[in-house]
């Protein structure tokens, strides 16, 4: 990305995840109504937006607040030029309630949203590159000693854990003890996970031991694998566990389950600054949840999402399994990591050689016959050999690479997810999905918070969620325990809610998966 510059497009530049000193462009609406989702606004010509610390009659004077969002299915994503989500809504209601209270007439105040992974949210909002926080944060002491709260949008939010079809049998919190407790490292439910150790050490319980999730994940990221199997619990906010339960229809609310209580969600802005707390306390207000408007906003960005399938279930297991060494050798011989081929394999067909599209993609890895048996290529035999389908699939994401992903400076994740865009929406389109997202400020050369917000902008989410969900089933199968080719199985209690394969009683203590 260049820095220095001047950007002339004030609303396209939408992006989570950056590192910090990367969060220079903002992308801000034009004022959309609330009914519908209004499309993203261009060429305004105003420029490069550096880090700057002030209060709200500085804001007002400069006629922009930005507010610092996790991308996020429930807050805030962008679908086709549209922002979407609960945050999203706040937010432009916020900016117009400014601007009636105001009176500013051609000379709005702008409201500007930063999508910002969540372990840099805080960060962001103290150095200057956001003004408020818009993340459902919940309002903890450790937080407060470094950000101001506004009041909160709901109260007597609890903590809970919510299980699956791959959960361990949980009756009380005690039950946690010894297991492992997949979470993110930032979120609250991780300090108060602490909290629950330091009890199960006074009173002799072997301690938990939290599994470090990605910090791309969001809750409902989280409770949408484990509704699938991909993980065997999770620990979310209750509202959010209440309502997400009722699309996901194998999740089970554990209210009794709970690692925290009576907690506080609110917007967070930078300590020392009492004009913006006055401000944003008249406007919660007015919007918070128990309001006609804030119990509107709450239910109308809680819908369906696009399902998982479980890419652990028995069958699935076994598939896995036949054709792990498929995958092993072909992946090593075009230089893939080989999980993450399954992972592509099991989104294209559930790993079913069977599989058979209108369009006459076969197999596994869903490709064309006539596209095996290009030069390119060179593979036959795909429609009824499980392990040339396997091979073709590789072959053909490795042209992908060579052919239209020759940066030498890219990692090598960074192309196989660029490879995956290019196999689902064609390379032609990613070339595009790559020049508009340079076009906009983004990173060209990263997919995730980058390359795919233009992806969504230009074609909707369907290759979006095409890489999302291959980074979800390679991120499950990185947490199964390897196969026993390369481990030894003891008899045992189970030990790890990760192992979700099994309800039997055994472990295996192996090397981790490579």
């Amino acid at each position: 990305m260049q820095r220095g510059v001047t950007i002339s497009l004030w609303s396209a530049i939408l992006f989570r995840g950056l590192t910090i000193p990367a969060l220079l462009a903002l992308s801000l609406p034009m004022a959309p109504g609330h009914a519908a989702a209004q499309p993203l606004s261009a060429n305004l010509g105003l420029p490069l937006v550096k880090p700057w610390l002030g209060d709200f009659d500085a804001m007002r004077e400069r006629r922009i607040i930005r507010i610092l969002v996790p991308y996020s299915k429930t807050l805030f994503f962008i679908d086709r030029g549209r922002q979407l989500g609960v945050s999203a809504e706040l937010g432009r209601r916020f900016e117009d309630w400014l601007n009636k209270r105001y009176k500013t007439g051609p000379f709005r105040i702008q409201v500007a949203f930063v999508p910002t992974r969540r372990d840099q949210i805080l960060p962001a909002l103290k150095t200057g590159l956001g003004d408020i926080a818009a993340a459902n944060l919940t309002v903890t002491a450790e937080r407060q000693a470094q950000v101001a709260f506004a009041p909160s949008w709901s109260d007597k939010i609890s903590e809970i854990v919510v299980t699956g079809p791959a959960s361990p049998q949980l009756t009380t919190l005690d039950d946690l003890a010894g297991r492992d407790v997949p979470v993110r490292l930032s979120s609250s439910y991780a300090t108060h996970l602490e909290k629950l150790n330091q009890d199960f050490t006074a009173r002799a319980l072997q301690p938990l031991r939290v599994v470090p999730l990605e910090e791309n994940l969001e809750d409902e990221d989280i409770l949408t694998m484990v509704n699938a199997g991909l993980l065997p619990f999770a620990i979310v906010d209750s509202h959010k566990a209440e309502i997400w339960a009722t699309i996901l229809d194998n999740l089970k609310v554990r209210s009794d389950l709970a690692i925290a209580s009576e907690q506080s969600i609110a917007w967070a802005f930078r300590q020392n600054s009492p004009q913006l707390a006055s401000i944003l306390a008249a406007f919660v207000a007015e919007h918070k949840v128990g309001t006609k408007i804030g119990n509107d906003i709450k239910q109308r960005y809680f819908k369906d999402d696009k399902l998982l399938k479980n890419s652990n279930s028995a069958d699935a297991a076994q598939r896995f399994a036949e054709l792990e060494p498929f995958f092993r050798a072909h992946a090593g011989t075009y230089n893939f990591d080989w999980l993450m081929l399954t992972a592509q394999g099991f989104q294209e067909s559930q790993l079913d050689q069977h599989r058979r599209s209108p369009r006459g993609a076969v197999g596994i890895m869903q490709l064309l016959p006539s596209t095996a048996a290009d030069k390119t290529i060179a593979i036959s035999g795909i429609e009824t050999d499980a392990g040339r389908n396997i091979q073709a699939g590789a072959a053909y994401l490795r042209y992908l690479i060579a052919t239209y992903i020759k940066d030498a400076n890219l990692p090598d994740r960074e192309k196989m997810l660029f490879a995956f865009a290019a196999y689902n929406a064609g390379p032609g389109n990613l070339k595009k999905f790559r020049s508009a997202a340079k076009a906009q400020g983004l990173d060209p050369n990263l997919w995730f918070d980058n390359v795919e917000h233009a992806a969504a902008r230009t074609v909707g989410r369907e290759t979006v969620d095409y890489v999302s969900n291959i980074y979800k089933y390679y991120v499950s199968y990185r947490l199964l325990p390897p196969s026993p080719s390369v481990c030894t199985m003891e008899e045992a209690e189970p030990s790890s809610p990760l192992n979700s394969l099994s309800d039997a009683a055994k472990t295996r203590t192996c090397r981790a998966r490579q």
